[in-house]
């Protein structure tokens, strides 16, 4: 009865230790989903300002050329 008693304790130490990695693997997975987000905003911007500079540098000789 002992015995089992042990492995009782044991497995739920086991368990509890599994938990705590757990909690710090998906704590880090968090912070990298966080810094991937600001960098996918960073670029989302750019493409923002290429999109500015394709439409203007097309639309800009139209205009001159009207005037």
């Amino acid at each position: 009865m002992t015995e089992q008693r042990l492995e009782v304790k044991d497995a739920l130490a086991e368990i509890s230790a599994h938990e705590r990695e757990c909690a710090v693997r998906y704590e880090n997975i968090e912070r990298r989903l966080e810094s991937g987000s600001k960098r996918f905003d960073r670029i989302e911007h750019l493409i923002y300002g290429i999109y500015v500079l394709v439409l203007g540098s097309v639309l800009i000789p139209i205009l001159i050329s009207m005037g």
